[in-house]
């Protein structure tokens, strides 16, 4: 035991003083802002912290591990989104839960079941129920600028096909564009961008843009560099209950049900209802899962406003999905949120802020009681699994494999947040990056490729949270 013993030793004193005269801090762009931690799990030892451990920074993705705490604190192991048709009088209502993962291909399975019960034809109107969330379907902070892609779909009661539809743009000759939308999805794109070259594209300034209205039309602007291969686009769904509205019209065609009157959103005041066919999706595990390894911010925010709701017993929404979340974290932990700035639940809102000490209580929590909890085992892997797979500071050995954390980007932030694991995979610190006013100067398509800073950054403090982390005798 003195090997290991003397080299925690010596790695400790590599940081005995302030932050900024950690070596590594030096590979950020002049402006950056940066709070880093590395804490023995198991003992005493601290091999970094920051001064200013204490500040607010943007967490990003990181969040969504304070969003997972919370559910599995509140929500039950068998928690999950129910999607509910149901018969009142000549009526029919669908009643949605936000479920997240809900497909058309389950919503015509529904109609199936509820078809074999009888229902060939609706004398009344089809209601589509959105009680379950009341508020905003996206945070505020949100940016607008990404409002028209996926990773920023809003987050609503009636949620169907994750609210995204995948199209493509092509480039032709004569600087022509064309995009294309596959034609079971109900939305409108037109294109109005130049394709040029790449010299063109950079002596104009003409980059591709998005605009996007509420009946789901997106009209694409600008400018795209000359490409062999289409490039993918991901259109978030402007509005949901449009969208489900003339979904839900091609499936009663195609299933031959007749409906008489219209198809409404809200529900009857009428009772009593006969339910012919339900959905679940998956449970808990399962969603935090996807959640924390794909950094799913719809399956984050729909969670958030489910533990809203069942926390005040009111309709979900992000206003007290985020209070619900702090006042079960503080019962259930004693960690202290109260004036934590949190706008939602996935670290979308530009408005969250969190306190790099703070993370860590909430890692070091969620460490001592991973028995019951079992989140570490949904988390990513670096170089192995879910957004660390492909990290350029992740791939290589000796950080590859032995890092589990939960990454998070904004404009200007690049975070980490996690677990160094010793010699048999267990993990034995953890670690909080905050960087934040990132802004290195734009690289030049005439310059020679380098590296990041923040790869280089991050490469370096990888390291050192490896080191530490192996280096920690066993107790």
């Amino acid at each position: 035991m003195l090997l290991p013993r003397l080299l925690v030793i010596s790695l400790l004193s590599l940081c005995s003083t302030a932050t900024m005269a950690y070596a590594p801090l030096d590979k950020l762009p002049s402006g950056s802002r940066a709070s880093v931690l590395i804490e023995s799990l198991t003992g005493e030892q601290t091999f970094l912290t920051s001064n200013n451990d204490q500040l607010y920074f943007p967490p990003a993705s990181t969040l969504k591990l304070v969003t997972a705490l919370a559910a599995k604190l509140e929500l039950k192991e068998n928690f999950h989104f129910e999607t509910r048709l149901e018969q009142v009088n000549k009526d029919v209502v669908i009643r949605f839960s936000g479920d997240p993962t809900l497909t058309t291909e389950n919503l015509k399975q529904l109609l199936l079941t509820a078809r074999g019960k009888g229902l060939t034809a609706v004398k009344g109107d089809i209601w589509l129920d959105n009680s379950a969330f009341s508020g905003y379907d996206r945070a505020v902070g949100w940016p607008w600028d990404i409002l028209g892609v996926c990773y920023s779909a809003p987050a609503s009661a009636i949620t169907l096909d994750e609210n995204c539809v995948q199209a493509s743009i092509y480039t032709e000759a004569n600087q022509k564009t064309r995009v294309y939308v596959p034609e079971h999805f109900p939305i409108y794109a037109s294109t109005q961008v130049k394709s040029v070259t790449k010299v063109e594209q950079e002596s104009s300034q003409c980059d591709l843009e998005l605009i996007s209205s509420s009946d789901n039309h997106y009209q694409l602007r600008g400018c795209l560099v000359e490409r062999k291969k289409p490039l993918p686009l991901k259109f978030a769904v402007q509005n949901p209950e449009l969208y489900t509205q003339r979904i839900l019209h091609t499936l009663l065609n195609q299933l031959d049900i007749e409906l008489e009157g219209n198809i409404r959103i809200g529900s009857p005041n009428k009772k009593p209802s006969k339910l012919l066919a339900q959905h679940r999706s998956p449970t808990l595990i399962p969603l935090l899962e996807e959640m924390l390894k794909k950094s799913d911010n719809l399956i984050a925010d729909n969670l958030t406003k489910a533990i809203g709701g069942q926390f005040f017993l009111q309709p979900g929404s992000f206003n007290n999905g985020t209070e619900a979340i702090k006042q079960i974290i503080f019962a259930n932990t004693g960690i202290d949120l109260r004036n934590t700035p949190l706008a939602d639940g996935s670290g979308l809102s530009r408005n969250n802020r969190f306190r790099s000490h703070d993370m860590a209580e909430i890692l070091r929590y969620i460490w001592q009681n991973d028995n019951d909890l079992n989140l570490i085992a949904l988390m990513p892997k670096s170089g192995l699994s879910g957004t660390l797979k492909y990290r350029r500071s992740m791939r290589k050995e000796p950080v590859k494999g032995t890092i589990i954390g939960k990454s998070g980007s904004l404009y200007g932030s690049y975070n980490m947040a996690g677990y160094g694991v010793d010699k048999t995979g267990k993990p034995s610190s953890l670690f909080v990056q905050f960087v934040t006013d990132y802004h290195p100067p734009k690289r030049k398509s005439d310059d020679k490729p380098t590296i990041a800073p923040i790869t280089q950054f991050e490469t370096l403090f990888y390291k050192d949270v490896v080191k530490f982390s192996q280096a920690i005798p066993k107790k």
